[in-house]
């Protein structure tokens, strides 16, 4: 499974988690808070990781000579 795949998933688990919480606790408990900014966290990091690899792709077809 890819990086991304597995950030994916992560991001998904911790979506739901939060959610969880937020109605139980409400939106502005701490534990809510905390997720929301892993989560955060999280979702930087995979749009990091596609910019990253956009960079790469682009990158590599401009070396391609035809």
């Amino acid at each position: 499974m890819h990086e991304t795949d597995k950030l994916l998933k992560q991001i998904e688990r911790l979506r739901e988690q939060m959610s969880s919480v937020a109605l139980s606790q409400g939106i502005t408990s701490l534990e809510s808070i905390a997720l929301s900014q892993e989560l955060d966290r999280l979702l930087n990091m995979y749009e990091k990781l596609r910019y990253d690899k956009k960079e790469v792709c682009t990158k590599n077809r401009e070396n391609i000579n035809f």
